[in-house]
């Protein structure tokens, strides 16, 4: 298994494309570093001045105040919007009752805004999950793999373990150069500051790179998602195009539709779309009232094993041409 694994990831990472993805995303969070810079000076100038810090807790009670006055005009709202705003609430009076500032734009808050870019690389990844079973039937390599004693599972579990492993590769390279450009860019924080985490009605301290750990962990699972759906469709239908395109698609276009399902209908909680940002538990609000953390994942985990299933039984059943 590993010595497949292993020639997976050889021929992968001997391909000047893998290259060029991995080049075009430093390129992205560069750019992206450049218009933080750009427009972070004025604002990095006013926050040095002992003004605002003398204020901030007027400022936030004025906040407080009035998210109180929208709560109780939210009476008939549904449930999860009403969530969004206590959960604000909750926060900012945290923050007063033990005085816990905002800190200026440092290197982690640019870390968190390049995960962003994790959907970017998502594109990358779907492109290689797309190709890594389709191609090997459109050039006529299959025939060389699977007359050797190993079996169809294995051949396609070192596959799809390469797919995650370069997934994994592109986090940890957008993880590390956000860092190393954030600490160039914008400096380190003079205190550190936590991050306030705010789940089950509860707030908590949690350490800044600990919560940028999780949250790049959590915004990656859209990414290994489809990411699985494309490996899925290039096993089944031989096909990188239909795999990219359909992948790519619903990778811009799930997320909205879903969200104009769950206006009329509950079942759309059961969509893929609805589950996939497990941040909306942490951040937000759920797609559909009801939803869970525990209900998400169980559906992710439904999804996963179909797909996984359907590209097994597919690819272990077909015929390869001589």
């Amino acid at each position: 298994m590993f010595s497949l694994l292993q020639n997976e990831l050889m021929k992968l990472f001997r391909r000047p494309g893998t290259y060029v993805m991995i080049g075009m995303m430093l390129l992205m969070v560069s750019v992206m570093g450049a218009v933080k810079y750009q427009e972070g000076n004025a604002d990095t100038a006013a926050n040095q001045k002992g003004e605002g810090e003398q204020k901030w807790e007027q400022q936030l009670q004025t906040e407080i105040s009035a998210s109180k006055k929208e709560l109780e005009a939210m009476e008939n709202a549904p449930e999860n919007q009403k969530q969004f705003v206590k959960r604000d609430i909750a926060v900012k009076e945290y923050r007063l009752a033990h005085q816990v500032s905002s800190e200026d734009y440092s290197v982690w808050s640019f870390v968190s805004d390049a995960s962003n870019m994790i959907q970017f690389a998502g594109l990358f990844v779907i492109i290689v999950a797309a190709g890594i079973v389709a191609s090997e039937f459109n050039w006529g390599t299959i025939k060389l793999l699977l007359i050797r004693p190993i079996s169809r599972g294995k051949i396609l579990a070192a596959k799809y373990s390469a797919v995650l492993l370069f997934a994994i590769v592109m986090l940890v390279i957008a993880f590390v150069y956000s860092s190393i450009l954030g600490v160039i860019l914008f400096g380190t924080p003079e205190t550190a500051v936590p991050y306030l985490n705010y789940f089950n009605g509860k707030v908590t301290e949690q350490s800044m790179v600990f919560h940028l750990v999780i949250m790049y962990g959590l915004k990656s699972i859209q990414m290994i998602m489809l990411a699985t759906m494309a490996f899925m469709i290039s096993a089944v239908f031989r096909n990188s195009s239909l795999a990219i395109g359909l992948s790519i698609f619903l990778m811009f276009t799930g997320r909205e539709l879903t969200n104009l399902l769950a206006a009329k209908f509950d079942w759309a909680k059961y969509v893929l779309f609805a589950n996939t940002d497990l941040t909306q538990y942490f951040e937000g609000m759920p797609a559909v009232d009801g939803m869970t953390l525990s209900f998400s994942v169980t559906m992710l985990a439904v999804y996963f094993i179909l797909f996984q299933f359907l590209a097994y039984f597919v690819f272990k059943k077909r015929d390869v041409i001589a």
